[in-house]
């Protein structure tokens, strides 16, 4: 018997992976946590229900959400992770050696724990000794920090469950003022794809921009998210993501996706998404 993984895109529209064994399945205190094996993508993690992460294309999301930032911030050394559980965005962050100090901040230990066992891939620099880990809600985190960090990471589950937090006003506000006055803000921002996802892509950006002084996003293909068309928003108080990218290629990071014409064209959107965007921008005039 065929044993077939399958997230629901929409009511209409699943995407399934063949599964060759389950590797992990429980509950934590927040969600049902999942690891499965599989040929095609290797070892993938699902929160319920909803692919998280895959071996295969992991890369894609975490060098996009990594170092798009570091390349613009000329001296980025402390910074703020949210969520990102699975260790993905701590291991791209600490192959800088100009990072002094990294405080992830995720709700549920459990799926550190989880990662740590089953996906060593993306879990594997939790020791390095400028990680510091609190196993806590983000949103009451942030709350008490003021002008504390060079760039925030926002490596949230989607707008529902544990991560709907992490999509309010009142969160991108706290993130406004934990950051320094150069500081960076970066969301995964969802897809403009389909319907129920771009609504969600565009309430969290008239919130973003409603609080933030510059304000754009960017894309990637990441073949495992929903339709593979991903967004990430870039937030600044000071530094344009185009205008103000440095000299990246100083650090001598190998990287498999990102580089810096890469960089520079994931901020040209297609004309639909830039519709989307704008309309909401507009609402908040």
């Amino acid at each position: 018997m065929e044993l077939w993984f399958t997230e629901k895109h929409t009511e209409n529209v699943g995407f399934s992976i063949k599964v060759d064994k389950q590797l992990y399945g429980g509950q934590s205190d927040f969600q049902h946590i999942d690891v499965f094996e599989s040929a095609e993508f290797g070892r993938f993690l699902a929160l319920d229900g909803f692919v998280m992460l895959t071996e295969k294309d992991e890369f894609i999301y975490h060098e996009m959400i990594v170092h798009v930032p570091m390349a613009v911030h000329p001296n980025a050394e402390k910074i703020l992770v949210i969520g990102a559980g699975d260790g993905g965005v701590v291991r791209e962050l600490t192959r800088y050696d100009t990072v002094r100090h990294i405080d992830l901040v995720e709700i549920d230990e459990k799926v550190i724990d989880i990662c740590k066992e089953y996906l060593p891939q993306t879990a594997c620099r939790f020791d390095d000794e400028r990680v510091h880990i609190y196993c806590q809600d983000g949103l009451k985190f942030i709350r008490k920090c003021e002008n504390e960090y060079d760039i925030i990471i926002v490596d949230s589950t989607d707008p529902f469950g544990p991560g709907e937090g992490l999509f309010t006003k009142e969160f991108y506000g706290n993130c406004h003022k934990a950051l320094k006055n150069d500081g960076i803000l970066i969301n995964q921002h969802e897809s403009p794809f389909y319907e129920q996802d771009a609504i969600a892509m565009q309430q969290a950006h008239k919130r973003i921009s409603g609080t933030f002084e510059i304000c754009k996003v960017y894309q990637a293909h990441i073949p495992t998210y929903p339709s593979g068309h991903w967004l990430f928003g870039f937030s600044s108080k000071k530094y344009h993501p185009v205008n103000d990218l440095g000299d990246w290629e100083k650090f001598g990071i190998k990287t498999r996706y990102y580089n810096k014409n890469l960089h520079m064209g994931a901020f040209a959107l297609p004309v639909y998404v830039e519709d989307m965007l704008k309309e909401v921008e507009i609402d908040n005039k």
